[in-house]
C-alpha cells in the first residue's frame, strides 16, 4: 500500500505597498487533516473565498475558518486536495448512522445519503454545489446512482450536484484535487 504523502504546498500571491506582485506565502497549508478515522481521507484545506465575486486586495490572507468543512461558504469557493487511501475491507458494513457520523466530522451530515441495504457506497453523499476534481495521482471510481467510472491521473471530473461516492479499489493512495463552488438547486431537484 502506498504511504500517504504530506501535506500540499501553498504558494499564495498578493501586492505589496507599491502594488508590485508579490509571494506572499510560500509553504504547507495551515489545515491538514484526516477524517473518518486511521483508514478515512486525509484533507489538506488549500483556500477559500466567501462571497462572488471573489473580494482580492493587497494582501489579507486566506478567510478564517474553523475546522475543515465539506461544503463552501455559502456564495463562496473551495479548493482542496484529498488523499484517498485504498477502501477498507469494512466500508461495506458501514451502518447509514456510521456513515452519517463520518460525514458530521466536516459539518455534513445531511449530505449522508447512506440508507443501508442498497445503498452504492457506504460514503455515497450530496452537496449543494459544482464541484471540479482533478486526479493527481492514482485512480478513484466516481459511484453515482446509476452506473459509475473509473478516474486516472489527468481526468478532470465536473461534479453538478448530484448524489455521488468514491471508491479506491487499488493498493495505492488516490491524490485528488477539487474546486468546489457553492451552488442553488433548480426547483425540483433538490
Amino acid at each position: 500500500m502506498t504511504k500517504l504523502t504530506g501535506p500540499t504546498r501553498r504558494i499564495v500571491t498578493g501586492h505589496n505597498s507599491s502594488g508590485q506582485a508579490i509571494i506572499q506565502e510560500d509553504g504547507p497549508v495551515r489545515r491538514y487533516q484526516r477524517i473518518g478515522g486511521e483508514s478515512g481521507p486525509m484533507f489538506h484545506e488549500v483556500w477559500n473565498t466567501t462571497d462572488t465575486p471573489a473580494h482580492i486586495d493587497a494582501a489579507s490572507g486566506e478567510p478564517a475558518e474553523e475546522g475543515i468543512k465539506l461544503a463552501p461558504p455559502k456564495n463562496g469557493t473551495r479548493i482542496r486536495v484529498l488523499d484517498i487511501p485504498p477502501d477498507d475491507p469494512n466500508m461495506a458494513n458501514k451502518t447509514p448512522e456510521e456513515a452519517r457520523a463520518h460525514f458530521e466530522e466536516i459539518g455534513a451530515a445531511d449530505a449522508s445519503s447512506h440508507t443501508g441495504a442498497g445503498s452504492r457506497h457506504a460514503h455515497m453523499h450530496r452537496t449543494q454545489t459544482v464541484d471540479y476534481g482533478i486526479v493527481l495521482e492514482g485512480e478513484l471510481v466516481l459511484i453515482v446512482d446509476e452506473g459509475e467510472t473509473v478516474c486516472r491521473a489527468g481526468d478532470i471530473i465536473i461534479q453538478r450536484g448530484t448524489n455521488h461516492g468514491w471508491a479506491n479499489r487499488t493498493d495505492k493512495n488516490c491524490r485528488i484535487a477539487f474546486i468546489l463552488i457553492d451552488g442553488a438547486f433548480e426547483e425540483g431537484l433538490a
